[in-house]
């Protein structure tokens, strides 16, 4: 299984880089994955949109619609994508330490 490495923490990724281990998911995590979305700093905005990601996997076990994630944080698509240069599906994801989800290209 293919790794991410970065100051000398390991994570086991799947071939996306999405983390393996969900339950080895904090803070410090979302902040190592940020590098690999071209995230240089997490705002108070990246972490409305990560918690809320969060939150709703944890409740129901599959990341959230756009639409929903849209609606339920007051973000327009738009500026999710300026938060996340990748998109929610994508970067969001993976910096909430998800899984791939279903039908992320």
């Amino acid at each position: 299984m293919p790794e991410f490495v970065i100051e000398g923490r390991t994570y086991e990724v799947d071939e996306d880089g999405f983390l393996q281990e969900p339950e080895r998911w904090n803070e410090g995590v979302a902040k190592d994955f940020a590098s690999t979305e071209a995230v240089t700093e997490l705002t108070e905005g990246h972490w409305k949109i990560i918690n809320y990601i969060r939150g709703y996997y944890l409740e129901f076990g599959i990341a959230p619609m756009i639409r929903k994630l849209c609606k339920e944080t007051g973000y327009k698509l738009k500026e999710i994508y300026e938060l996340f240069p990748s998109g929610p599906a994508k970067g969001a994801c993976k910096l909430a330490g998800l899984p791939k989800p279903t039908g992320c290209v």
